[in-house]
């Protein structure tokens, strides 16, 4: 935890001017323009306090300056042009020093050196913030683990500290209070609520208990867990989520692609005109070359200005800061998205497509509501008797052996109503394909499945099929119970919709009316339905699809409404996902198919993450053309004083770095958005 807390303070200590500062001493080529600075300011404070014998020093340090600092950016510039054939920023920046010095202004050239390697520090300092978190998150893993047994081998006496990156599946580590849990993996004894943040971005703890899976870095609340590890340490969620990241991190978004482009032909463009506006006034109208500057400047000299103000520095910069500070952003609030261009599709969806079970709904079947035959409340099936009791404790006698998702909500029902010690374990358990399974409980041969049974496994039931139907038309699920041959009564089951799915898409129309949202399901439609009614705001259902099926239907949304994104839970939903604009899976922790599958994924298995990761996204756009609008109107500000030599050299490196400045402010606001 010590080690954690330290990692924190070093983020924190990065931050403001002194972590700047910090960062301009770290990068080899930033030490000597800091030094020469220094030097530079020094002379020049001194000889204004009237020192003026260190006058003289002025100028060698100037000098010494656009050799030490501006050797460097020519030669980057040189190997541009002659290896990739492009006229380069840096190029630009050397041709503007070395036509200074020709012209005798050398103090202009060695700012304009000086404050360029500022800039590019800076640009190099906004892109540390936007990973600070990122590294941040790499640093919440601990570098050690108590280890109390390796796979296969027996339990240590007391628990050994090995590093983390020798644990293999199969090994058993402890997880003390207050503890972060070192590795992913199961618990196997314990029980705790573990804060999961740093994953998926929900402040809340989580119980978790023998069985449920736990994940590195995450932080143990108060109990002691004894854990199987399931994975060697580069594969743990966290690392993975920090690959992922950086992945997307260094793709570019169509933003970013238009604006290099514009840069490749923007750049020579900009020399070809400088050169003119040197060559053109002096050579046809008798216009002065050099001049006096910067008081009377000559035509070289406003071309060298116009050469620095129309530098593209704050223009190429605005874009990647931004979505970098964006992507980073939302993978701290538990949204993974794959790249820079995926971020830029969430802003233009028009139709969202999702499934239901696992999405819309928690994909546990719970037990809705029971109706006995010999129950007292009718056809309110909502309700609770004794002789409902009594039938849900006989289902779940014979149902407690199984794994169907159906027996496992029975089994859950009869534990919430104190009922699991009624009756023992049903005797000589038989699966009944497609129909159900039975048992011997107490002499008798109990039955409990679908609605075959009414026709199989039931004589003279009072239940009828018509009794059943408004219920099935409902879209619950029907159980039946049955003892020796006679119907005991009916079990209805329901899939539980997620907690706040009315109010997400509630959320999406806020942010765009125009929306459309579609579920699609392989369920009956009489279950879609009934989901579709009790969340509110579909504009369409299609159900009874297969998984090819729900491909095609997302090509048709695609073919009528536009950009269409998938949400599903990114395992059995996998060519939806992969088939639409954007592939969006629910609850990525664990789940290494979610990650690998789709394009965005919904850490925190919460659908209320998405309105957030659309607004972030859609403000990220805005952020980007303001970046765009403000660095080409100082451009355009600061030529049109250029030209008429309104402008110097040193106010020109001033608007330069100044627009890189304030682009990569307004970018970095994404970290807070």
């Amino acid at each position: 935890i010590a080690t954690d807390a330290g990692a924190a303070l070093a983020t924190e200590s990065s931050r403001g001017l002194r972590g700047f500062l910090s960062f301009l001493w770290r990068q080899p080529h930033s030490r000597p323009a800091i030094l020469l600075a220094g030097l530079l300011l020094a002379s020049f404070a001194l000889t204004i306090a009237g020192f003026v014998m260190l006058e003289a020093l002025n100028g060698p340090l100037q000098l010494a300056t656009i050799a030490v600092i501006g050797l460097p950016i020519a030669a980057r510039g040189l190997r541009s042009l002659l290896l990739a054939r492009r006229i380069s920023i840096d190029l630009l920046i050397a041709i503007a020093a070395l036509g200074a010095v020709a012209i005798g202004a050398v103090g202009e050239a060695a700012t304009v050196v000086l404050l360029f390697t500022l800039g590019e520090a800076l640009e190099g300092y906004s892109a540390e913030r936007s990973r600070d978190s990122l590294r941040g998150l790499l640093r919440l893993r601990p570098q050690r683990a108590s280890l109390l047994s390796r796979a296969g081998a027996a339990p240590n006496e007391h628990a050994e500290a090995v590093a983390v990156e020798t644990l293999q599946p199969g090994d058993c580590v402890l997880a003390r209070a207050g503890e972060r849990i070192p590795a992913d993996g199961r618990i196997l004894e314990g029980h705790s609520s573990i804060n999961e943040a740093a994953l998926t971005g929900e402040a809340l703890p989580v119980p978790r208990r023998p069985g449920d899976e736990v994940f590195a870095g995450t932080i143990n609340g108060d109990g002691m867990l004894k854990i199987e590890v399931t994975c060697q340490a580069c594969d743990f969620t966290i690392a993975q989520i920090a690959r992922l990241v950086e992945q997307a991190q260094a793709r570019q978004s169509a933003a970013e692609r238009h604006v290099d482009r514009f840069a490749a032909w923007y750049t020579p463009s900009v020399v070809l005109v400088a050169i003119a506006v040197a060559a053109i006034p002096p050579l046809l109208f008798g216009q002065p070359f050099l001049g006096a500057a910067p008081l009377e400047p000559g035509w070289a000299y406003r071309a060298l200005a116009l050469l620095i103000v129309a530098c593209p520095c704050a223009l190429v910069i605005s874009i990647p800061v931004t979505v970098v500070s964006a992507l980073t952003r939302l993978a701290n609030l538990g949204v993974l998205v794959k790249g820079g261009a995926l971020l830029q599709e969430l802003a233009h969806v028009t139709v969202f497509a999702f499934d239901k079970t696992g999405t819309l709904t928690l994909g546990e079947p719970v037990v809705a509501g029971t109706q006995s035959a010999d129950c007292s409340h009718a056809n309110d099936t909502s309700a609770s008797c004794e002789p409902c009791d009594d039938l849900v404790a006989v289902a779940a006698a014979v149902e407690s052996g199984s794994e169907h998702p159906y027996a496992k909500a029975v089994v859950a029902e009869a534990r919430v109503r104190s009922l699991g010690g009624r009756y023992p374990l049903a005797e000589a358990i038989t699966s009944l394909p497609g129909r159900g399974v039975s048992g011997i409980l107490g002499g008798r041969t109990v039955t409990v499945g679908n609605t075959a049974l009414l026709d199989n496994d039931t004589a003279a039931a009072p239940l009828g099929s018509s009794s059943l139907a408004p219920d099935a038309k409902d879209g619950r699920s029907v159980m039946l119970v049955s003892e020796d041959g006679r119907l005991k009564g009916c079990i209805y089951v329901e899939d539980e919709i997620r907690p706040a799915t009315r109010e997400t898409l509630e959320a999406l129309r806020a942010i765009q009316p125009g929306y459309r949202f579609v579920m699609l399901t392989g369920d009956r439609r009489s279950v879609a339905e009934r989901v579709a009614n009790s969340i509110g705001g579909f504009d369409e259902i299609r159900a009874e699809l297969l998984p090819a099926e729900k491909l095609i239907a997302i090509k048709e949304l695609e073919q009528d409404y536009g950009k269409a994104a998938m949400i599903g839970d990114g395992i059995n939903d996998a060519p939806a996902l992969a088939a639409a604009r954007l592939g969006i899976a629910m609850g990525g922790a664990g789940s290494h198919q979610a990650m690998e599958i789709a394009d965005i994924v919904l850490m925190r298995d919460d659908l209320a993450q998405l309105p957030r990761a659309i607004a972030i996204s859609r403000k990220t756009q805005r952020v980007i053309k303001e970046n765009i609008a403000l660095s080409l109107g100082l451009k355009l500000a600061f030529l049109a004083l250029a030209i008429p030599g309104l402008a110097t050299l040193w106010m020109a490196v001033v608007a330069d770095v100044g627009a890189t400045v304030l682009v990569t402010l307004n970018a970095m606001r994404m970290l807070r958005a």
